[in-house]
């Protein structure tokens, strides 16, 4: 899927190496150049979520030209903005196995830890998928290169991996007219996936793909809704400031006949029914084991609060996403018939995309987030982002009956330690400190049968102070938090990696999430999806960690455990 595009997870000080950002008034994308170091996990060349983009080192920001589909005279004149790298320089001490950091003129030496890994042998079973990679298929929806990538399913194969997933665009699919599919390439790619055995997880995505830090490819959204969207930008998202984001559409449309005579709700349902009349003998065969159902940007359930290309960059808390006239419309209605005319505005004390919430009147403590206003403000604007999960999932439980079908939710950790939880509030979970922000997500998901995918996975490993301690992050409070909420209601969990893993820390951490020890009801992951398919994840002693990885999955023993 694509972006996760987003990046507020930090991974751990490389030992020695640069990074600078290169950039042109002429591209959206963010260039980082670094010099790889030997002890930095979770680097990757493509992210297919905003969890996947915020696990990246983001040494500097580039704050992109401005969209043709934004209306504000301020919004046209962004330049690129570099920040410097944090930290001093460091070395690899050729003496000792860990790394050594220069700090304040002291040395500070990384000592590696002998690993001590948990026994999975006789635990659950838990199938593994491996996602395919993003240009697996192109803009002709041709697949690319399937000699290679037969080789490489079959490698796959040999180690007992359950299938695959794989992204099916509706710009590729539905490109150049409405209710035109052209499904070719994927029937070619599910054709050799059966041959083979495996099974297919398949993420329908709404959204683009190439917005965001690491996209490798680009996927923009049907070229007959970027037609409509130039007459009428408020088909899009859009800030305070009139800036529009064409990552996918407003929620604020769902129910209006905007899309040649059609509402984005029955787009949605048309792809989804052709889709699966179309691939009717995989759903018969059990070849399909779940479609997971794209509900925003990168495909998960949030609104595109945070941007990179709107200049937003970690730890910023990002902005509200409500000011295309059909969500002004709703946020009216609902001021009206609350009583109070006067609260159908954002509030305009909340800071810009860089902000922190100390320096906001909104979320400050005892800021107007808990005020009558705030409240009302709130609860509208997180119910807005539940009912479209509703209307959305109630077509995919119908079209896809009998099938598993799941939602995306983003991991939105920083500024989680704060009383506001400002960058989820932004994002659209009322999850203050003194209130459960998830529950009404994880009840909409109850209703419709449908499993959560989280991908917070492995973050905990990650230290999450080095680089901004003032950010308040818990990536690891969040997770038990949103895994809690689903299971106490008994929704299935699914999980995906956050960040490029290889090595057995990265996995064991994984493990760990996907078969908590100390559950008393035993519960666990009930698949989970490695991100992804790769020439590095096939080099020799990448592989061979993968595939012992697979069999501690599957509750098999491993002769080499170190206890």
């Amino acid at each position: 899927m694509e972006p996760f595009s987003l990046l507020p997870f930090q991974v751990p000080r490389p030992a020695g190496g640069t990074s600078t950002a290169v950039v042109t008034s002429s591209s959206s994308h963010l260039v980082q150049q670094q010099t790889p170091p030997t002890s930095l996990r979770g680097v990757s060349s493509c992210y297919r979520s905003s969890v996947e983009y915020n696990a990246s080192r983001m040494k500097g920001v580039f704050v992109p030209a401005s969209s043709p589909y934004d209306v504000s005279p301020s919004s046209r004149s962004h330049s690129a903005v570099v920040m410097g790298d944090r930290g001093g320089q460091a070395e690899n001490h050729p003496l000792i196995g860990g790394s050594m950091d220069a700090v304040d003129d002291k040395q500070v030496v990384d000592m590696p830890l002998k690993l001590q890994e948990r026994d999975f042998a006789g635990t659950p079973y838990i199938p593994v998928y491996v996602m395919l990679p993003l240009g697996v298929i192109n803009m002709k929806c041709e697949l690319v290169d399937p000699d290679s990538l037969l080789k490489q399913l079959r490698i796959l194969k040999s180690v007992n991996v359950d299938g695959v997933m794989v992204d099916c665009w509706w710009g590729i699919v539905e490109a150049h007219a409405p209710q035109e599919y052209n499904w070719n390439g994927y029937k070619r790619l599910f054709q050799i996936v059966r041959e083979l055995k495996l099974k297919l997880q398949v993420v329908l995505s709404f959204h683009e793909c190439g917005g965001n830090v690491g996209d490798d490819v680009c996927i923009p959204l049907p070229h007959w809704v970027a037609e409509i969207g130039r007459s009428n930008p408020d088909i899009f998202f859009t800030d305070r400031e009139g800036r529009r984001n064409p990552e996918c559409l407003s929620w604020g449309i769902d129910k209006e006949r905007n899309l040649r005579g059609r509402t984005a709700v029955e787009v949605y349902f048309d792809f989804m029914r052709s889709f699966r009349v179309e691939f009717d003998d995989f759903f018969e065969d059990g070849i399909i084991s779940m479609i997971e159902v794209g509900l925003g940007p990168c495909g998960e359930l949030r609104y595109p609060s945070y941007p990179v290309k709107h200049g937003w960059r970690y730890p910023g808390i990002g902005e509200f996403q409500c000011y295309d006239q059909y969500l002004l419309k709703n946020l009216r209605k609902a001021a009206e018939a609350r009583g109070h005319a006067f609260w159908a505005r954002g509030p305009d004390n909340v800071g810009s995309y860089n902000s922190q919430p100390h320096e906001t009147g909104f979320f400050c403590d005892g800021g107007d987030y808990d005020g009558y206003y705030g409240r009302f403000f709130l609860n509208w604007y997180s119910q807005v982002l539940v009912d479209h999960g509703d209307r959305v999932l109630s077509l995919a439980k119908l079209a896809f009956e009998g099938t598993s079908i799941a939602a995306k939710l983003a991991g939105v950790h920083w500024w989680y330690k704060t009383t506001s939880h400002a960058v989820e509030l932004m994002a659209g979970f009322y999850n203050p400190c003194n209130r459960d922000g998830y529950a009404a997500v994880m009840a909409m998901l109850k209703k419709h049968g449908a499993a959560l995918n989280f991908t917070c996975a492995e973050l905990h490993m990650l230290n999450q102070h080095e680089d901004f301690p003032e950010a308040m992050a818990d990536p690891e409070g969040l997770a038990w938090q949103v895994l809690n909420a689903a299971w106490d209601v008994c929704i299935p969990v699914v999980s995906e990696n956050a960040l490029l893993t290889h090595d057995r820390e990265s996995y064991n951490k994984i493990l760990e999430n996907a078969k908590p020890l100390k559950d008393p009801d035993g519960r666990h992951f009930s698949s989970f999806t490695y991100l992804r398919l790769s020439p590095l994840l096939m080099e020799r002693h990448n592989f061979l960690e993968f595939e012992r990885f697979v069999k501690r999955m599957h509750g098999e023993a491993v002769l080499d455990l170190q206890l």
